[in-house]
């Protein structure tokens, strides 16, 4: 079998990598990744005829070739060289993970950030033990920062991508109820978001804290922390405090800045519950010497997509489509952030939260309880997980949906990404 440092020798004469073998760049390396329901081995002679300059392996299936390299553990190869060729470059490394908005808060910090220095970042949802060692093998000699989006649904999970992934810098959105049934409830996830945190107190990195956010002052308090502060409304050790521009379509913060300069910040987004994810921008913009013109230009021009917090008109109706996924904290801001909008025809529809374990009778029971006293005119319930339910799938809902004669409601639509209530707005 192959060493690490062989197999590194042949990524630096073809740095493309890829795990999908329907998906081969010439001359790439291909890794023969497993899953629960494939085996990437046996497509290792179909992505070499397709162009892949070496497939890696650690199964044999009879395909005798000198461009077969193989491992003890393809998975484990993989990540090991990410770590290796992260060593290659001595740049800042940013590592975000928390239960709620962290991939919205990846986008605007790379928005800020690449406004002023080359910047590369974690694509779509590629944050997890196969999306962030392809992230790094990404990274070019241009690049002068690297931001690193770390999902986790159990235990250990962001201590094994720190070791990959190395990063120099850190922020934890916030310590919401997602995952429970594999972080074993609440602790575990504080547990397992806080390792971040110890990662980089090991490292001697730093760690920017949004002390605004009540979840974080535990895990704060209980670590001795190399912090960069940031605030809403409180200016305790931060450099900016922020105010929300009532009466506005879209999140309007204005922002003072330490040096006392003010600045209004018109955003395209939707929610009270993304001030926190512009504060975190702003602060880690500030911190890495973004001027503030091209912070507030880079906010205000940065869109929302892949159902996160967008307002799409559809028809007479505004529908607010937050349905890229769904965790009992992140449910109940949304529908306290809807019920603050300034109009009488208002309908929620909710799809069912995964991955609660053991809890998720009682969170949804809850989630009930909130939607149905927040006064909106019907509230849609999706899924078994309800205690009660009006529709089983999105099929049976937008069945019902387009006998529907709806004119000029708002529409929030949340639920977790199995749920795909996005479906109900497609042809």
């Amino acid at each position: 079998m192959l060493t690490l440092e062989t197999i590194y020798s042949y990524f630096l004469r073809h740095q493309l990598v890829s795990t999908d073998s329907r998906n081969i760049s010439p001359n790439c390396i291909f890794f023969a990744l497993k899953g629960n329901n494939f085996n990437g081995n046996k497509y290792a002679q179909s992505a070499i005829e397709a162009g892949a300059a070496y497939a890696v392996i650690d199964e044999d299936f009879g395909f005798n070739s000198n461009r077969v390299l193989i491992v003890a553990d393809v998975l484990n190869c993989l990540q090991q060289f990410a770590h290796r060729y992260r060593q290659e470059f001595d740049i800042p490394v940013l590592a975000i993970t928390g239960s709620n908005g962290k991939t919205t808060t990846k986008e605007l910090i790379a928005n800020v950030l690449a406004s002023n220095c080359d910047t590369h970042f974690t694509k779509g949802n590629f944050n997890n033990h196969i999306g962030v060692p392809l992230t790094l093998l990404q990274i070019k000699k241009n690049h002068q920062i690297a931001i690193i989006e770390m999902g986790a649904n159990h235990k250990g999970e962001i201590s094994a991508l720190c070791e990959i992934a190395n990063p120099t810098h850190g922020i934890i959105t916030n310590i919401g109820k997602a995952h429970l049934e594999g972080f074993g409830g609440i602790e575990g996830v504080k547990k397992g978001k806080g390792e971040l945190y110890d990662y980089l107190i090991k490292r001697k990195g730093v760690v920017f804290i949004n002390q605004s956010e009540p979840s974080l002052d535990e895990l704060v308090a209980s670590r001795s922390l190399k912090g960069v502060y940031f605030s809403y409304q409180s200016k305790k050790q931060g450099f900016v405090d922020a105010k929300i521009k009532e009466n506005q379509e879209f999140l309007c913060v204005q922002v003072e800045y330490f040096n006392n300069e003010l600045q209004k910040i018109n955003t395209q987004l939707k929610g009270e519950y993304n001030l926190l994810n512009v504060l975190s921008a702003i602060c880690i913009g500030i911190y890495f010497r973004v001027p503030n013109s091209k912070i507030k230009e880079a906010l205000e021009s940065y869109q929302p997509n892949n159902n996160r917090s967008q307002l799409v008109l559809h028809d007479s109706n505004h529908f607010l489509l937050d349905a890229y996924n769904a965790n009992p904290s992140s449910m109940i801001v949304a529908l306290r952030d809807f019920r603050k909008i300034n109009h009488d025809k208002k309908i929620a529809i909710l799809g069912e939260m995964y991955e609660l374990g053991d809890y998720s009778v009682e969170e949804h029971k809850k989630v009930a309880v909130v939607a149905k006293q927040s006064g909106f005119e019907k509230v849609i319930f999706v899924g078994n997980q309800f205690p009660e339910n009006d529709f089983k799938t999105v099929h049976e809902l937008k069945e019902w949906f387009l006998k529907q004669e709806f004119k000029d409601y708002y529409i929030l639509i949340k639920g977790s990404r199995g749920v795909a209530l996005e479906k109900l707005l497609h042809p």
